[in-house]
């Protein structure tokens, strides 16, 4: 199934074989310090710059609805962002990973982001437009 939005995503996640655990990571477009006239003019844009990661969560299928609803609970944490990548995680004999379990695969995403390799994950924007990059 091609996944194109949030509903969709949702839905892919719920009718695996396998029971699924969703990984997001939420990050902050920023602009580099030593940053160049032309990054700037791109991040201004919201064309350049570099993705943070500010935080992470997983959540299952089933205690996900819409996708305002993930914003409206993100929100809550006071912290900024501009992008959220998702990545899911495959359950065994019908069960679905336990949360710690997701931890390390957290911890290998934001490690990805932070090299810039985001093009193996989902990615939306604030307003759940799915992303793409080049890398």
């Amino acid at each position: 199934m091609e996944i194109a939005s949030y509903p969709d995503l949702l839905r892919a996640a719920r009718n695996q074989p396998q029971a699924q655990r969703l990984l997001f990571v939420f990050a902050a477009a920023e602009l580099p310090e030593q940053h160049t006239a032309g990054q700037l003019r791109r991040f201004e844009s919201r064309e350049g710059g570099t993705l943070a990661p500010v935080m992470c969560v997983d959540k299952l299928p089933d205690e996900l609805d819409d996708f305002a609803a993930l914003v409206a609970e993100s929100d809550k944490t006071g912290q900024r962002w501009d992008i959220v990548f998702v990545a899911s995680l495959s359950g065994n004999g019908g069960a679905a990973p336990a949360s710690d379990a997701a931890e390390q695969s957290l911890k290998k995403m934001v490690n990805a982001i932070h090299q810039g390799m985001v093009s193996k994950f989902l990615a939306f924007n604030r307003s759940g437009e799915i992303v793409s990059f080049t890398e």
